[in-house]
């Protein structure tokens, strides 16, 4: 059985930077693209020649100066030719050269290396994606869909973000910082190194423990942020019943009182945010006030010059600059690294139900199903199919009806794969269903299911996803045997009509419809009606039956039913209950038997007679006795 999903585990050890970069290096370096591997080389190679270009800047500052000072002092002994003051301007304009310079290897550096990271984020994004597929039915029953969607939202966020950070911003703070240590140990002595080194430390350790003690502020403030969120969604998605209530002060309290904790831990995240700049700015104010001391010192005993006075400046505030940006970086890779890690567990996930090693396709005869013992529990403590046994003979129909949890739906499920049986077989034209491949095995099989879920587009595109290239003759055909086709040409977008989330624009009848056309259109050998019409009325389900009657004509076909006026005209009816055939035979024979489905039709029989004769009495006394009755 799958393991359980993660977001209901203990808390997850998370892996570290140096992991993360390991399994993300196939996507960083993918293999065959000489293209996207030349980039990170030149991306590389221009981070380096930036970071020298970087060192040079403070340099051409420094020379700049001790020549203006030189100028100067011989300007005040004697006048000094105009020609003198040439090479101070031109170190001058080389210093701001230097800097336009050190601009533009940053962004074409950045530009070169984005299409690697970018084309990173699409190929794991793709394969995350493409192995959500691949799952079990178990597993995403067991999860919300829409935190797979998230993950896979912030893991695409995440390796973008990560790749930017950490190539583009922490690699480069890393090199430049070396540098820095290298120049001030050859220009200067080791103190002012050690001045800088342990100035870096202190930073970076202070840096690290404010920005643990922000991320718990940050998490509170998310948490309430969502909580009011969800608030004011679930109330406006209720419009109507919070009107019925007249809750609306009462909704307005929730939301306010949700509202309050939000602001006061957005209140504390700028607090902290305070403490976190005011730290860093007074660690890296003595650092630099120590290093300019030494500097004065030694300019003052004639070792150095005033220029070296600039130089170590300029040095220590280009690099306060990403030091700056330290907390943001690490609380960033931070969550990158949890995010990125969410995306590598779910492609750690093995699917529940696989192939077997070289399983051939199935070999699609004249559709026969079987089957043979076939005992399932989605948990063991409760058993759902135990020893179940049946033919359903080419181009037959047999019906599956029961009370509630009797099993019937399982058996659908078993036999497009999404679970296997604990013991027994399934078998289409004699070959195991779980020797097969899978993809072959479900091209075999329609099904029109009891909920039918539309995509978000148009109703030809829904249609047409029962067969993708089929043409839009064969798609219009399809929609005239589900008899659909008279309702799509009314309307004025005709095919191209789009059908809203989940098919929200159709109504019940007309998606029921829809998905039958799309069932006809793949046409299949085998077919399995599960529900089918049981959430319609009874004048729809009518029409909609006569439609599922046509399209089963010469099918195999298992149909799945509560209502059992729909399942009359079966060639064989098996009733389930608690996970056993209890009875099967034709209509007419179970009537006969009197037993379990005698009791069923005689229950169902009076329902339709009473909801048959409050539609009469409607009709001539009106819908107000309705509400009477109902009173």
């Amino acid at each position: 059985m799958l393991a359980p999903p993660s977001d209901v585990e203990a808390p997850l050890a998370r892996p570290g930077l140096v992991p993360t970069l390991f399994k993300l290096w196939p996507y960083l370096w993918p293999n065959g693209r000489r293209d996207l591997q030349t980039r990170v080389f030149l991306a590389f190679g221009l981070l380096l020649v930036a970071k020298g270009v970087t060192m040079v800047t403070p340099f051409t500052f420094k020379w700049a100066t001790d020549g203006l000072v030189a100028v100067s002092k011989a300007g005040t002994n004697a006048g000094v030719p105009a020609s003198v003051w040439g090479a101070p301007l031109l170190l001058t304009a080389a210093y701001g050269a230097s800097r336009m310079l050190q601009a533009l290897l940053t962004q074409v550096r950045d530009g070169l290396f984005a299409k690697v990271a970018m084309h990173a984020v699409r190929k794991l994004a793709q394969r995350t994606f493409e192995h959500m597929h691949a799952l079990s039915l178990r597993y995403h029953l067991q999860r919300k869909t829409g935190g797979l969607t998230r993950v896979l939202e912030r893991g695409r966020a995440g390796i973008e973000e990560l790749s930017r950070l950490f190539v583009l911003q922490l690699i480069p703070t890393i090199v430049e910082f070396c540098l820095v240590i290298g120049i001030l140990a050859w220009q200067f002595d080791w103190l002012y190194s050690a001045t800088v080194v342990v100035m870096v430390a202190v930073y970076l350790v202070y840096t690290y423990r404010a920005t643990e003690w922000r991320i718990e502020i940050r998490r509170q403030m998310n948490e309430s942020d969502t909580d009011a969120n969800v608030r004011a969604v679930d109330s406006l998605l209720n419009y109507e019943t919070v009107k019925y209530f007249g809750a609306e002060s009462r909704e307005t309290s929730r939301y306010d009182k949700s509202m309050a904790r939000f602001e006061a831990a957005s209140t504390e995240t700028y607090t902290s945010l305070a403490v976190l700049n005011s730290g860093q700015a007074i660690i890296f104010s003595l650092g630099m006030s120590v290093v300019m001391l030494l500097a004065a010192r030694d300019i003052m005993a004639g070792r150095t010059s005033i220029g070296s006075f600039v130089l170590v400046n300029a040095m220590l505030v280009q690099l306060y600059i990403p030091l700056n940006f330290m907390g943001m970086i690490y609380r960033e890779i931070k969550q990158a690294l949890i995010d990125i890690d969410d995306m590598f567990r779910i492609l750690d996930q093995h699917p529940e139900i696989e192939d077997v090693p070289s399983a051939p396709a199935l070999a699609v005869g004249p559709g026969e199903v079987r089957f043979e013992n076939v005992h399932f529990a989605y948990n063991p403590e409760r058993p759902i199919l135990r020893g179940i046994d049946f033919t359903v003979q080419a181009g037959r129909t047999v019906a599956v009806v029961g009370p509630s949890g009797a099993g019937k739906s399982t058996i659908s499920r078993l036999l497009f794969r999404f679970y296997e049986p604990g013991r027994g077989r399934i078998l289409i034209d004699g070959q195991d269903i779980a020797g097969v491949q899978q993809a072959s095995l479900r091209a075999a099989i329609g099904m029109v299911p009891q909920d039918t879920v539309l995509f978000n587009d148009t109703i030809g595109y829904n249609i047409r996803y029962g067969r993708w290239e089929a043409g839009g003759t064969e798609v219009a055909e399809a929609a005239r045997l589900a008899q659909v086709d008279g309702f799509i040409r009314i309307l004025p977008e005709g095919y191209d009509t789009p059908v809203g989330e989940r098919g929200l624009k159709l109504s019940g009848g007309e998606k029921q419809r829809v998905a039958i056309a799309r069932t006809i259109l793949k046409s299949p050998p085998i077919l399995v009606l599960d529900e089918a019409t049981s959430a319609l009325d009874s004048f729809t389900e009518r029409e909609i039956q006569d439609a599922l009657d046509g399209v089963s004509r010469g099918r195999t076909t298992i149909v799945i039913a509560h209502r059992l006026s729909t399942v009359i005209g079966a060639d064989e009816i098996i009733v389930l209950d608690a996970g056993l055939i209890v009875e099967r035979g034709t209509h007419d024979a179970l009537l006969a038997h009197h037993g379990i489905y005698a009791a069923m039709w005689d229950r169902q029989r009076r329902a339709a007679e009473a909801r048959e004769t409050l539609e009469k009495t409607e009709a001539v006394e009106g819908p107000s006795l309705r509400l009477t009755m109902a009173g």
